[in-house]
Formats: C-alpha cells, sequence, structure tokens
C-alpha cells in the first residue's frame, strides 16, 4: 500500500504509465495476496479468479453512483478502496496482474519440486 501512495503522490518523476497504472497493478497483487492467504488451500487459479472478480466489481462498481457511495468516494480512503472514475484499461490491467500472480504464486508453490 505505501508503494502504491508513493507512485501516485510523491513527486518522483516517474513515467505517466507507471503513476497511472503502478498503482493498479499493486492493487490487483495485493488483492490476489489477501485472497490467497486467506483461503490457503484453494488453489492459485481460484484464487485469481476469486481476486479477478472481486477487482473487476470493484471497477464496474464505479458506474453507480449514489450520493453516500459517491460521497465516500470523494474521500481519500474511498478513493484508494474503490476509485472514482470507471476504466476497461483498469480492468485489463487488473486480469493481466491477477494472472501474473496466479503465475508466480504457481512457482513458488512448485520450486521445491523443480530441484
Amino acid at each position: 500500500m505505501v508503494a502504491g501512495l508513493a507512485i501516485r503522490k510523491l513527486p518522483l518523476d516517474l513515467p505517466a504509465t507507471i503513476v497511472k497504472h503502478g498503482g493498479s497493478v499493486l492493487w490487483a497483487s495485493m488483492i490476489y495476496w489477501i485472497v490467497s492467504t486467506l483461503r490457503p488451500g484453494w488453489t492459485p487459479r481460484r484464487s485469481g479468479i476469486a481476486a479477478a472478480v472481486v477487482t473487476t466489481l470493484t471497477e464496474v462498481s464505479q458506474r453507480y453512483h449514489l450520493p453516500a457511495l459517491d460521497a465516500f468516494r470523494r474521500t481519500n480512503v474511498g478513493a484508494l478502496l474503490l476509485g472514482r472514475v470507471f476504466s476497461l484499461r483498469d480492468v485489463l490491467t487488473y486480469a493481466v496482474t491477477v494472472g501474473a500472480a496466479v503465475a508466480i504464486d504457481e512457482m513458488i508453490r512448485t520450486w521445491p519440486a523443480r530441484r
């Protein structure tokens, strides 16, 4: 979370693509690792599906506007948790990131077997 906030808020002189998508990559990775930690018996693919559903639903929820929800989104916490503006590009970023997290997790889980 600290890295995501640093990418977005600190004057690090990073390329615009990193600033825009770096936080999204870190957020989707965090959701995957939270799911896989809370459900250690699940396969990486099952955790990936759950993380993809959570990230996609969170993004799609930005298409819905209720006064209380919009007021929450205007806060820093609300913007970090739910975002403010729907982006199909973010959905794609989340999908690619979760896929990479699944691949890394599968590699880590089979690491001793490959020696």
